[in-house]
């Protein structure tokens, strides 16, 4: 009995074997495994070399961080040496000659991203500065302003290298 809805059933020629043609699921689950435990070693092992790497490289910079710096300063000892060796004690040109340093010194500074933070005459700002002292406003200035610097204070790019030292009009 044939219905329409049915379908013809296929007929397996008698010379394959049933055997062959099954495949086995836990076979291939078990080579999957195998696979991916060898997947997984080999990345935790590239994960150690990446870190090694790391570390490796981070320490040669660290360790030749300054070398730019070091370099840019030279010169400056050179100038200093050359002002200090000068014979006859000619002052004029001992304090040309430091001055000259110095101008040098603050000009490779700059270029290494160091720079000066101004406070004279501005609201005290304590991200910046640090008080010292406040004395009673002189010429009638607002209270809170830096009347004075009593040490320079710099900034290294976006960070405080050193904060200004100051005293503060108060009322």
């Amino acid at each position: 009995m044939n219905d329409e809805g049915d379908e013809p059933v296929e007929e397996i020629p008698e010379d394959i074997s049933l055997e062959e043609e099954v495949i086995d699921p836990l076979r291939i689950l078990e080579e999957k495994i195998v696979e991916l435990e060898k997947e997984k070693q080999y990345n935790a092992a590239e994960i150690i070399n990446i870190r090694q790497r790391y570390a490796r490289e981070r320490n040669t910079l660290l360790k030749f961080a300054g070398m730019n710096l070091a370099f840019n300063i030279l010169p400056v000892v050179d100038n200093l040496e050359k002002a200090l060796s000068i014979e006859n004690n000619d002052s004029e040109k001992f304090i040309e000659g430091v001055n000259m340093t110095l101008k040098r010194l603050k000009n490779t500074l700059e270029n290494e991203g160091v720079v000066k933070i101004e406070a004279k005459g501005q609201k005290f700002d304590p991200s910046f500065m640090e008080s010292i002292a406040a004395i009673p406003s002189p010429n009638g200035e607002d209270a809170g302003v830096v009347i004075e610097v009593i040490e320079d204070g710099y900034m290294f790019h976006d960070r405080i290298l050193r904060p200004v030292k100051v005293i503060v009009s108060e009322n």
